[in-house]
């Protein structure tokens, strides 16, 4: 493995910066392999009302639609089974090798979506490409999300770790706004007849391509620092790595689970207020995909703004708890307000949540790095958030259409509301992991981490050695 020797050498968060372009192509490599994975993520949730009837035909839209959405959730349950399997194997391998398989998967199950054929002529194999689809996605889903956060985080100088890792949910952000505004531009531009035929597969073929451009990016990417300095002192198997996290960082895992927890929020606003809105209030579907659009450009800006803010301000104290709050008290007033008419009202509703959201999302991801030493940073990220994704997330869209089919659709509020309730209980007991001195490791101790700095340092040939004995 090649060792990045200068960039080891010295805690002082400017020695990052000093080979600007490589930093840069990195941190692009990162920022739009995540953009990537997750607008091929989100575009079938959104999508999902137009091509239920061509993929999952029944005699009742709305049954079509649950079809659809049952698809959607197998992408959730395989997720933690990936998360649980391969995280480890970015903790024993490296964090670059995991991030470009994974967008190589999502790519592929991206356009085997959008080239299916439909129920009419191949049958039940469409349906089924669909669920395979969504299972190539689901593991690459499941392995992409942790190991982004710990590569942009460990990329970061010590001074900007609360920014860089904020640029993964902007990264996802940015993805749904533009997974979103997609959607909206096929449902607008195409008359129903033609979007149902072909117009819905034009977001999940372009969602393909780009994915061979985040595989070009971050193949030529660099491994991690601390992952480097880490992997010359650590040689356990990644089943070791597992088994120690879950016996020696439990406390952290369940933190960690709790910073996630709010993403059943995310999901609803994400994949299902349009849809939401069009089943409760007989709104015109692209129009609140547009209102949507707006929302959703609050949130790119106010989750790197957050981040750089707990850099100087301090993590856990502000933004989880706040964003969490604005979330238990807005919800469903907003929901409530969605029952009068006019475009504006939707905007209102759509960017109210989304700036709680932001506000939630802007620190998490550095706050869950900086909970684990990095031999077992991506495991412990991975196993919390990926379970919690998996029972909140993938089931978010498809509970909410329940208690919408049920004729009880505040309870989707509800729903949401007791989630992040419990969720809040536990930010209470988070360390405050933010620091503006120049502090060596992602984590607050990391004895392994400075051990392979101090080998690198002292013995070149001695890391040389040990490089190769692995």
């Amino acid at each position: 493995m090649k060792t990045s020797q200068n960039a080891l050498r010295s805690p002082d968060p400017s020695d990052q910066l000093k080979a600007p372009g490589r930093s840069r192509h990195n941190i692009v490599a990162g920022t739009i392999g995540h953009f990537v994975e997750w607008y091929d993520w989100y575009i079938y949730g959104l999508l999902a009302a137009v091509f239920s009837s061509q993929i999952f035909p029944s005699d009742s839209p709305f049954a079509s639609l649950i079809a659809a959405l049952l698809a959607y959730a197998v992408g959730f349950v395989v997720r933690p089974l990936s998360g649980i399997i391969i995280s480890p194997l970015a903790d024993r391998f490296g964090r670059r090798l995991i991030l470009t398989l994974s967008v190589s998967g999502m790519a592929l199950g991206s356009l085997i979506i959008g080239l299916t054929p439909s129920f009419a002529t191949i049958g039940y194999a469409a349906p089924v490409l669909f669920l395979v689809a969504r299972i190539i996605q689901g593991i690459s889903a499941g392995s992409e999300g942790q190991s982004a956060i710990a590569f942009m985080v460990e990329h970061a100088p010590a001074n900007r770790r609360g920014l860089f890792g904020s640029f993964t949910n902007m990264a996802s952000g940015l993805a749904t706004l533009v997974a979103t505004g997609a959607a909206a531009l096929v449902t607008s531009s195409f008359s129903p007849a033609d979007l149902a035929a072909w117009g819905w597969r034009i977001p999940f073929v372009v969602g393909g391509i780009l994915g061979i451009v985040g595989l070009i990016l971050r193949a030529r990417a660099e491994e991690t620092p601390e992952f480097e300095a880490e992997s010359l002192v650590d040689h356990k198997s990644a089943a070791a790595r597992l088994m120690e996290l879950l016996r020696e960082h439990p406390k952290a895992l369940l933190q960690a689970a709790a910073l996630s927890a709010p993403a059943v929020a995310y999901y609803t606003w994400a994949t299902f207020l349009p849809t939401y809105a069009k089943l409760t209030t007989g709104r015109d579907l692209s129009s609140t995909l547009a209102g949507s659009v707006i929302g959703l450009a609050l949130l790119v800006i106010i989750v790197p703004v957050c981040g750089a803010l707990s850099d100087r301000l301090g993590r856990r104290k502000i933004f989880p708890i706040i964003g969490a709050i604005g979330m238990i008290v807005l919800f469903y007033p907003m929901l409530l307000l969605l029952n009068q008419p006019g475009f504006g009202v939707y905007v209102l509703v759509s960017a109210s949540g989304w700036v709680v959201l932001g506000i939630w999302q802007s620190v998490y991801p550095t706050i869950q790095a900086e909970l684990f030493p990095a031999s077992v940073r991506v495991s412990g990220i991975g196993f919390a958030h990926q379970i919690v994704i998996a029972v909140f997330g993938g089931t978010a869209p498809l509970i909410a259409a329940a208690f919408v089919g049920a004729g009880q659709p505040m309870l989707v509020a509800v729903y949401m509301i007791a989630i992040v309730a419990l969720s809040l209980i536990v930010y209470f007991t988070l360390p405050e992991t933010g620091s503006r001195a120049a502090r060596a490791t992602v984590a607050p101790a990391d004895p392994e981490v400075l051990e392979g700095e101090r080998l690198l340092l002292s013995t070149p040939q001695a890391a040389d050695e040990a490089t190769r004995s692995r």
